[in-house]
């Protein structure tokens, strides 16, 4: 349960519209819930602002659709990264309004009000490769209550293309950049903006991009003072931190 959720409870309880029983069983799974192989952090959204969420991979199928039954009947809004079609089908098997971002591999169930960010999110991704990372990215931010603009392949290849973007660019409140082979992008972006950016190192290159290490060591030896580095393939991380940012 997040704060908006608590304070609605606690506003039912004083009005006399909901029983103090059934606000206790409403509450009775706080701070966690044990399922045996997870314990359920329920309390994360109240201590952090960011409930917690399913890392599917690794997980089987039916651990990750019981995961997400059990936070779902907790009330809040719901999501899993890296997850298959599979892990999908198991999850609308017992929660049937989850719905399935195939190319950013996540789950989503949308059941609780969010407060909304104050500006807009930029997801800006070099090419079409980056994808995935970007779109779990977007995904993430949008389910968190933010505004969220998709500015896809835009690498430094061919500039012009950034360029012609520079107007959604500059007026993000916080961009999330993500970008593989020598990892350039964030370093040109941030030169444009007077807003955070977050660089996200993908795992797209040839050999010697080291499944991302290379646009990593770039991106962390930037020469732009307004960005900051993820690890690599972590649009789900950028996207927590964009948002704690648009919500200050």
């Amino acid at each position: 349960m997040n704060r908006l959720q608590i304070e609605s409870l606690l506003k039912e309880v004083s009005e006399g519209r909901t029983g103090v029983d059934d606000a206790l069983e409403r509450l009775k799974d706080l701070p966690f819930e044990d399922l045996g192989f997870a314990k359920l952090d329920h309390h994360r959204a109240l201590r952090t602002g960011m409930p917690e969420v399913i890392f599917a991979a690794g997980k089987t199928t039916a651990q990750v659709a019981t995961i997400f039954a059990r936070m779902a009947k907790a009330g809040g809004n719901v999501l899993a990264t890296r997850a298959s079609r599979e892990a999908f089908e198991a999850v609308t098997a017992v929660e049937p309004a989850a719905i399935y971002h195939e190319a950013a591999r996540a789950i989503t169930l949308a059941q609780a009000p969010t407060t909304p960010g104050t500006g807009t999110v930029a997801v800006v991704c070099a090419g079409t490769s980056d994808l995935p990372v970007a779109e779990e990215a977007a995904v993430t931010a949008r389910l968190m209550g933010n505004t969220v603009k998709v500015i896809a392949d835009v690498g430094v290849a061919g500039i012009h293309r950034l360029l012609a973007q520079k107007q959604s660019l500059q007026t993000a409140r916080v961009l999330i950049v993500c970008a593989g082979m020598e990892g350039a992008l964030p370093t040109v972006v941030a030169g444009l903006v007077n807003a955070p950016v977050l660089a996200v190192p993908t795992s797209v290159g040839y050999g010697a991009s080291f499944g991302g290490v290379a646009a990593l060591l770039g991106m962390l030896n930037t020469c732009a003072p307004n960005v900051s580095v993820v690890n690599i393939d972590n649009g789900f991380g950028a996207a927590c931190i964009a948002s704690l940012i648009n919500h200050l």
